[in-house]
């Protein structure tokens, strides 16, 4: 096969694969941000900031957007190419459809590639710094809104009084903390003669540590007191803004590393916990593998589809991955729900369109693939036949 062939399909693959891409993630983003827009007015987000926690975010959408447009691209490229009658040129000249396969498969590989690095390293980097830089933020944005000798009601809905603040280290004295969110007739008071504000990174949550005070609680007409030598005031942030996915580090927010240890030891909180851990770490490659799997599927349906407009194309295109998503996705549940083993349920979708792919490239060799645009033809002038005879009979 000659080289400037392979290179000009890869040029075109390229190109039609970053701009699914950028197309894709763009909209994934703009509507993550759309859904988180309470955090970032909430804590007054600059425009650096969202900058960089879209980046952060990046990754995890990543790893969806590949498969779609390594399909996508492969299959627009081919078919362009059977539309404008190249494909029967380069048979005519002997060039087979294995031989077209190379540059495709060899495109497909290194998406697969990268999207196993993205899984494997980049995922759980980019949701650490997400919820870090939000945690930092946060942590900031209290210290800030910490007024030294004034009673402050907006930090989160709760009460807060200290005499001096330190607005670089966080360091309270003198402090009154109010908590009257938790029940209409009880009432939690905290007087401290010291304090910080920090950060739980694993729970995603701003903590005010109390050292040395008294807790006054007043249920009804009952007071209660208890002195402390440290106590935690913790403000999930996740329930204040749901949409930033703050609590616990989830298994799809973990590492490679971090997930086989957990899955090796058995020491997670309970057996669904367990379970989303063993789904992970098929997902972690799965998905990845679909890239190539997807790619190789793409060609021969770009065959079959020729003479059909690219629009259609397209939109039966992306019915297709449709169809894959949900195989895939009825798997993942079913792993999560102890049903199916995850060895199994993540990996049907791709041994089917494996399979289909296979069978795909063989009847497309042999020249014997079904031609959707020559069937819808069929299908039309049947149509246009019989309601004609029907007029006539009329």
């Amino acid at each position: 096969m000659p080289t400037l062939l392979h290179r000009c399909i890869l040029r075109e693959l390229t190109l039609t694969f970053s701009l699914c891409v950028f197309s894709l993630l763009s909209l994934i983003l703009i509507g993550r941000g759309l859904q988180m827009r309470d955090l970032f007015l909430g804590l007054e987000f600059s425009f650096s900031d969202i900058a960089l926690l879209f980046f952060y975010m990046t990754p995890m959408f990543l790893i969806m957007v590949l498969p779609i447009s390594c399909m996508v691209s492969v299959f627009l490229t081919f078919l362009r190419m059977s539309t404008d009658r190249e494909l029967i040129a380069l048979k005519a000249g002997g060039v087979s459809i294995y031989q077209l396969l190379r540059s495709p498969a060899f495109f497909s590989f290194l998406c697969m590639c990268a999207a196993i690095f993205i899984s494997l390293h980049a995922i759980s980097w980019g949701m650490n710094s997400f919820r870090s830089t939000i945690l930092h933020i946060a942590n900031t944005r209290a210290k800030v809104v910490v007024q030294p000798g004034v009673f402050n009601k907006d930090i989160f809905g709760l009460t807060l009084f200290a005499r001096k603040v330190d607005p670089v280290t966080g360091k309270l004295s003198q402090v009154i903390f109010e908590d009257s969110t938790q029940d209409e007739k009880t009432s939690i008071t905290v007087l401290a003669p010291e304090g910080d504000i920090l950060t739980d990174a694993d729970r995603g949550a701003l903590i005010f540590h109390l050292k040395n005070g008294r807790i006054y609680r007043v249920d009804d007409d009952n007071v209660s007191i208890l002195e402390f030598e440290e106590y935690n005031v913790g403000l999930d942030l996740s329930s204040l803004f749901m949409s930033a996915d703050l609590g616990d580090v989830r298994p799809k927010e973990m590492s490679w590393h971090d997930l086989r240890a957990m899955d090796k030891q058995g020491n997670a909180p309970d057996a669904r916990y367990q379970r989303r851990v063993g789904v992970e770490l098929h997902k972690r490659w799965s998905l990845p593998v679909a890239c190539l799997v997807l790619g190789v599927f793409a060609l021969p349906l770009a065959c079959a589809f020729e003479g059909l407009k690219r629009q259609f194309g397209i939109v039966l295109a992306l019915l297709l991955f449709l169809l894959y998503y949900s195989i895939y996705s009825l798997g993942m549940t079913m792993g999560d729900s102890g049903s199916l083993p995850p060895s199994i349920g993540l990996w049907i979708a791709n041994v089917l369109f494996s399979a289909a792919a296979i069978a795909g490239l063989h009847l497309t060799y042999k020249e014997r693939v079904p031609s959707v645009a020559r069937l819808a033809q069929s299908l039309k002038e049947y149509l246009f036949r019989k309601r004609r005879a029907q007029k006539g009979t009329a």
